[in-house]
């Protein structure tokens, strides 16, 4: 193969690569890639970083293992956007910054596309992009289509924060139903101390009531020893206390 030096002038410096090499590189990738299915992608894969280095030095093409493997997971994607491929058409050569860009447009069974082979400095691969040409038709259908999906989603938001608001109005006779709540729980509690206080005057009036059974007792035993019979011949009917204490000593 014969090979000549082109030099390409950036905006910044010189950049010197090998035509003819990045064209037949260029061509050698994109045959490969539309020949290999996934079981030869995933064998590739498989392989240690040395086995993969070591088949790509072999074969004398500048490809470096993660620009091989990125452009066998690219083809695929490109495959099921523009359909089979067909062919492309020349390569152009291109620089841009420390890149060396050599792009050709390739023909699909559904539409065209442009096939990108990116090198680095030293004209080694590093990546490979298909972009698909749409017409004008399907660009306006996409276009109507995003639009369609964002004001859809605009209008489900705007429902969902109406709703929000619609069921604000019961928010207050939420917060009233828990600020009563502790006011139920007050009143059974003084409901239960005047249960209480009751059941209290009771039990007073129970003491009261065995006070005078005794002090009933003992009158009867008193009367009983003055008279000198037992308490069973009379009954005690009534206590009443006199208004003032008559008694001497």
């Amino acid at each position: 193969m014969t090979a000549f030096l082109v030099t390409a002038c950036t905006s910044a410096d010189t950049m010197e690569y090998d035509k003819d090499m990045l064209e037949e590189s260029t061509e050698v990738l994109i045959q490969y890639c539309a020949g290999a299915d996934e079981t030869v992608t995933e064998q590739w894969k498989s392989l240690s970083d040395y086995a993969l280095e070591y088949q790509l030095m072999q074969s004398g093409l500048p490809f470096t293992p993660e620009g091989f493997i990125g452009a066998l997971d690219a083809w695929p994607a490109a495959i099921d956007e523009c359909g089979e491929y067909m062919g492309h058409g020349d390569f152009a050569i291109t620089t841009e910054g420390d890149e060396i860009h050599v792009t050709a447009m390739g023909e699909f069974a559904e539409r065209d596309a442009e096939i990108e082979v990116v090198y680095d400095a030293d004209s080694r691969l590093d990546s490979l992009n298909v972009s698909a040409q749409y017409s004008m038709g399907e660009i306006l259908e996409k276009a109507g289509l995003n639009t369609i999906l964002g004001m859809g989603t605009v209008f489900v938001v705007l429902i969902f924060i109406s709703i929000i608001i619609s069921l604000m109005k019961y928010i207050p006779a939420l917060g009233n139903f828990f600020t009563k709540k502790p006011k139920k729980e007050e009143a059974g509690d003084a409901s239960a101390i005047e249960a209480v206080e009751p059941a209290a005057s009771e039990s007073a009036g129970t003491e009261d009531l065995l006070a005078d059974e005794e002090l009933v007792a003992v009158i009867a035993a008193a009367i009983a020893a003055a008279e000198g019979a037992g308490t069973d011949g009379f009954v005690v009917r009534s206590i009443r206390r006199r208004p003032s204490n008559k008694w001497k000593a």
